[in-house]
């Protein structure tokens, strides 16, 4: 081989030196098995399988790239990118575009919803800051950490997008808590959740009256929530999304119907069927057994993730990795949960599975910001 080959593969072999194999592999079989399900779900809808194809060869260039920019470059972006995030929330509450009720996007020339940006600025900024107090740590750091994080969750709350909302915040609390916030703390706001789900079940048929305002909430996120409670009360209008999931699902049985086969999606029963409910979609053609074996493989991600932010040579790489490891979890959980009929509806996809560029390319960042702590790691060691 001449040297000028052997110089090229030399610098390809460094440029993916100490890339994380197995969570790469993870997300690869995530990746071809939403492929898979988008076949089936758009079949009447030529392009879009194009179209995800493009959005997943960008998220890999854009995986590749952050994960080849080290940790201690990436903790410099965590003030502008916090900063420059809520900012534009700003801008999207004072003259942002509304879309179907909800004020979520700012025109700067393209269309874009800059609360996608807050859920990798928001770790962030708090593992940022949680390394500058690393070894001084008082009481009130974890209360200017919620304040951190309080700021973008009630901005994109307030658009109202509650589904983003979500994630934000838990993704931020998971750095907090590896921060280490006290789980004595924590125990007091887990009770006060299952107090209220009850709460809500017990008195369903009071407080689910038109009538009726809630406080904090909107009519429609009052409505979805009754949806849940009793999809019956309104089953061709609020209801009829989880009834038609919960169907697709069951009817799926065991082994599933097969692929290409669904019923349900084919005949046009499950809405947002490309995107929120797409596991609709795969558990009826693949059944009990397909959606254990997707669940494992959300379970192999997070669990190499928090391996991965566990070895972090520094607490910014740990905290960071660990959250964004998390944040995988309550993507899956959220959204295999509101098809099933356990949350209320929200706008929350299924990673790596689910049609859309925004989402993954949020994805991909995160998965690149931790096979870059990964990728330190090992070249640390080597």
């Amino acid at each position: 081989m001449p040297i000028e080959s052997r110089i090229l593969v030399g610098r390809a072999r460094w440029m993916f030196s100490g890339f994380d194999k197995p969570f790469m592999l993870i997300v690869s079989l995530l990746l071809c098995l939403g492929l898979l399900t988008l076949y089936s779900a758009s079949m009447n809808i030529p392009g879009r399988v194009e179209d995800q194809i493009r959005n997943i060869l960008l998220t890999l260039v854009l995986i590749w790239i952050i994960a080849n920019i080290p940790p201690q470059t990436l903790i410099r972006f965590a003030v502008p990118a916090y900063s420059f995030g809520v900012a534009l929330l700003i801008a999207v509450s004072l003259f942002g575009l509304t879309k179907k009720g909800a004020k979520r996007w700012l025109n700067v020339g393209i269309v874009i919803q800059p609360s996608e940006i807050l859920k990798i600025a928001t770790p962030l900024m708090l593992a940022w800051y949680y390394q500058r107090r690393e070894g001084v740590t008082q009481w009130y750091d974890y209360l200017i950490g919620l304040v951190i994080l309080a700021v973008p969750v009630w901005l994109i709350a307030k658009q109202p997008d509650l589904g983003t909302a979500i994630l934000v915040l838990s993704t931020g609390l998971f750095v907090i808590y590896f921060a280490g916030l006290s789980f004595k703390l924590i125990i007091p706001l887990i009770l006060a959740l299952v107090i209220g789900i009850g709460s809500l079940i017990a008195t369903e048929e009071k407080i689910c009256k038109p009538d009726v305002q809630w406080i904090l909430l909107h009519n429609y996120q009052k409505q979805r929530v009754c949806a849940l409670l009793d999809p019956s009360l309104d089953p061709l209008g609020k209801g009829f999304h989880t009834i038609q999931a919960v169907i697709a699902i069951g009817s799926g049985g065991i082994f599933g119907k097969g692929w290409l086969k669904g019923t349900q999606a084919h005949l046009e029963f499950i809405p947002e069927k490309h995107t929120d409910f797409i596991f609709a979609v795969f558990s009826e053609e693949f059944g009990l057994a397909g959606g254990l074996v997707l669940l494992f493989l959300y379970l192999l991600l997070v669990a190499r993730g928090l391996y991965i932010g566990a070895n972090g040579p520094t607490l910014f790489s740990r905290l960071l990795a660990g959250a964004l490891a998390l944040s995988f979890f309550m993507y899956a959980f959220v959204n295999v949960s509101m098809v099933s009929g356990i949350l209320p509806v929200v706008g929350v996809p299924l990673p790596f599975i689910s049609y859309g560029g925004t989402a993954l390319i949020t994805l991909g960042i995160a998965t690149g910001m931790i096979m870059s702590v990964a990728r330190q790691k090992r070249l640390m060691q080597s």
